[in-house]
């Protein structure tokens, strides 16, 4: 069977994109996402990501995503981005584009310019039952002792849809990434506290407005950027009086910037590119 697909990304966090709108999902999806995300053995990527019908009339589509290991994940903000460009660029020409997911509501997304989209990502929780966490009291779990890898840290647990848990790195240069990332991401990951896995965000704070961010991701490992991620970050920091709210955090990633701003309702602002790398068929 010829598989047709769009591969997108944001900031470096790539998916492969299946217009799903006719179709509706495939059986298949989580055999594939496994299949074909695979980096120098097939296409590549952090995983698959479906368009599909919206739920409701008013809406322009669904998002279902699927990480490399073939689990579907909640929620994707570069993702959801991409959903959007390529909306606009195949049959939804408007500058306001409404995207449903399941587990994480619907998102509206705002074209800023070609290839710049900025999306409502919704409220955040700083709370246990929210990610959920275990064992680490009710929250808000601002300042949470846990231990892993060896250590002890002071980690901020945030959702934005997903699970994220956010440490504070002493300075730039030893970010963790590659290796050293593979070596204490999976501690995270699978530690009992998150009986779902967790999102590890690892950061240093350059200013108030600026901060340099690398990421684990539950299901997929190190990526790119993370925007969901890059979200519960300035989330954490802005709970901690580090970051400002209504006032826009410029996030360093691997593959980009992303602009995240906290308005005084805690709700999050997530602003960034989302750009075609190839479109091609595969074999399945």
């Amino acid at each position: 069977m010829q598989l047709h697909f769009t591969k997108m990304h944001g900031c470096g966090n790539d998916y492969i994109y299946l217009d799903c709108r006719e179709t509706g999902l495939p059986a298949e999806i989580a055999v594939w996402s496994q299949k074909l995300s695979r980096r120098h053995f097939s296409i590549g990527a952090d995983g698959i990501i479906c368009i599909c019908p919206p739920l409701t009339a008013d809406g322009d589509a669904t998002m279902r995503m699927f990480n490399a290991d073939g689990s579907e994940g909640k929620m994707c903000g570069n993702g959801v981005r991409c959903v959007a460009q390529f909306l606009y660029t195949h049959g939804v020409p408007k500058d306001v584009i409404e995207i449903d997911t399941l587990m994480a509501g619907r998102k509206t997304l705002h074209r800023k310019g070609e290839g710049l989209w900025q999306a409502q990502m919704g409220h955040f929780s700083a709370m246990a039952d929210a990610l959920p966490a275990v064992g680490l009291g009710a929250g808000p779990l601002v300042h949470a002792p846990l231990t892993a890898a060896g250590k002890t840290w002071d980690a901020a647990c945030i959702s934005t849809g997903n699970p994220h848990c956010i440490i504070e790195w002493p300075d730039c240069d030893t970010l963790p990434t590659g290796h050293a990332l593979a070596a204490i991401g999976p501690e995270f990951e699978h530690h009992p506290a998150f009986p779902e896995g967790v999102n590890t965000e690892f950061v240093y704070i350059e200013s108030p407005t600026s901060v340099v961010m690398r990421v684990w991701e539950r299901g997929s490992g190190e990526t790119f950027a993370c925007g969901t991620g890059s979200c519960a970050t300035v989330a954490a920091l802005v709970l901690r009086g580090v970051c400002p709210r209504n006032v826009p955090v410029d996030v360093h990633l691997l593959g980009g910037i992303l602009s995240i701003t906290i308005t005084a309702d805690d709700n999050i602002l997530m602003a960034g590119p989302a750009e075609t790398a190839f479109v091609g068929c595969v074999e399945v």
